[in-house]
């Protein structure tokens, strides 16, 4: 049984909230547990799939939520199940005549086939009458459920009353109706992921953390994360009860903490000579809104937890203005100027700067020219123009609190108590093999080493 909280970081799992979670703190004592590395970037949907599957984002052409389409400047694809290209542990398991449950998994919508049950992810759209497999199910689920299946909630908001009512219904039902399907299906491998735990950070962040920036004390909203922490954990104590002979992993795909600010990436780029417009903005407006001059444009930005910058290439782009034998020593300098960008008071911002060719041993799909990290994921990257500024205080596309942090969480628990307890540190592409090998499996095809002493 795998249960994945997105965006848990031992900060919070092993840490600040561990008293008011004692069946987690039960199975710690008999666990080995500890941080889990992320992946190149340490984003949701490249980050799950690379779990399952052993894989790089490189090799599975997964580099975010969203791809740009190849030979245009503005236009974007989601990233779905359809990209889920290269096997996962249940494909495995299928060829050993072993059944999956899956809830949640992202990229798992359109419904992934497999052999077993399946709900779909937070992708899935609202009105969708298609997030089971097989398509019956989802009658089972809203039986269950008591009505639709929330996938996810609007986070982005200002007012935080309605959320907090929206977050906890989300993830109540999601626990009753995966204690329901643990409980009446045959499967061998279940793996829940509970996206409400990421809604959870990101909204409420700088509510319960006193060293968060725009720390909010004395809020009505102080007491949500734990309470919702308190409620993750009494799901993890009945989802236990269930398969009380499961081996169990709890593991989260990405970690969290306080955002510092944003990086308004097109803003240093147009004041560095990288990026042309025709008429610059003066109010906060989407790039694709805005009168660019691609004919003298070098390279353009995209906001999220990090930045992807795409050089305007040559024979790629429509009005490409970057001969290709001048791509890698634009590439350096763009490396080199970034390195230099400090924070607002005076300091060294640390930018990391890699090309996709270096961080993975294949490259596929549409990558970015470069990804790009702020303050050690500290400062998200704005992609607005108009703020006549670099850096925000707030997130320029909703109220946002909390960025992407290196360290998830991990923790595997034999019930037969075959493991030595302990704390220790893994990564990302362990968890693959570690799977496999509970379930008697080869795993020599898959990265990563087996979670163990």
């Amino acid at each position: 049984m795998v249960i994945g909280l997105d965006s848990a970081p031992p900060s919070t799992t092993f840490e600040r909230f561990l008293d008011v979670m004692p069946n987690l703190a039960e199975i710690l004592d008999s666990s080995l547990y500890g941080p889990l590395r992320s992946t190149h970037p340490p984003i949701t949907v490249p980050a799950w799939a690379t779990m399952a599957t052993g894989r790089t984002p490189g090799e599975l052409g997964m580099y975010g939520f969203r791809h740009r389409k190849p030979g245009d400047y503005i236009d974007y694809y989601l990233v779905t199940s359809k990209n889920l290209r290269l096997p996962a542990v249940w494909d495995y398991l299928a060829k050993a005549g072993m059944k999956s449950l899956l809830v949640g998994f992202p990229p798992s919508y359109p419904p992934l086939r497999i052999d077993g049950w399946l709900i779909s992810d937070f992708h899935t759209p609202s009105n969708s009458k298609n997030y089971t497999y097989p398509p019956w199910l989802r009658i089972e689920v809203e039986r269950v459920a008591g009505g639709k299946f929330i996938h996810d909630v609007e986070f982005r908001v200002e007012d935080r009353g309605p959320l907090v009512r929206y977050l906890f219904e989300m993830t109540k039902q999601h626990l009753k109706v995966v204690e329901h399907l643990a409980a009446t299906k045959s499967w061998s491998l279940l793996w829940y992921v509970e996206i409400g735990m990421d809604r959870l950070h990101h909204a409420f962040w700088k509510f319960f953390d006193e060293n968060h920036p725009r720390y909010v004390p004395d809020s009505e909203f102080a007491d949500v994360v734990e309470r919702y922490y308190r409620m993750i954990d009494e799901g993890i104590g009945r989802l236990k009860r269930v398969a009380p002979d499961s081996h169990l992993l709890i593991v989260s795909d990405h970690g969290a903490k306080a955002m510092e600010g944003a990086f308004v990436i097109n803003e240093w780029l147009a004041d560095n000579g990288y990026l042309k417009f025709k008429e610059r903005p003066e109010v906060q407006t989407p790039l694709d809104k805005a009168k660019i001059d691609w004919e003298k444009t070098l390279a353009w930005g995209w906001g999220g937890y990090y930045a992807r910058i795409f050089i305007n290439l040559k024979g790629r782009e429509p009005q490409g203005r970057v001969n290709p034998e001048d791509y890698e020593s634009v590439l350096g300098q763009l490396a080199d100027d970034l390195r230099e960008v400090k924070t607002p008071d005076g300091r060294t911002m640390g930018v990391e700067f890699h090309v996709p060719s270096e961080l993975y041993p294949e490259v596929k799909g549409d990558a970015p020219d470069t990804i790009v990290y702020f303050g050690n994921l500290s400062w998200r990257s704005a992609g607005t123009v108009g703020h006549g500024r670099w850096y925000l205080e707030e997130n320029d596309t909703g109220p946002d609190d909390a960025v992407h942090d290196w360290d998830g969480i991990y923790v595997l628990y034999d019930p037969q108590g075959r493991i030595v307890r302990g704390n220790r540190r893994a990564e990302i592409y362990d968890v693959a093999p570690t799977i496999l090998k509970i379930m008697g499996l080869p795993t020599e095809k898959l990265r990563g080493s087996l979670i163990r002493c």
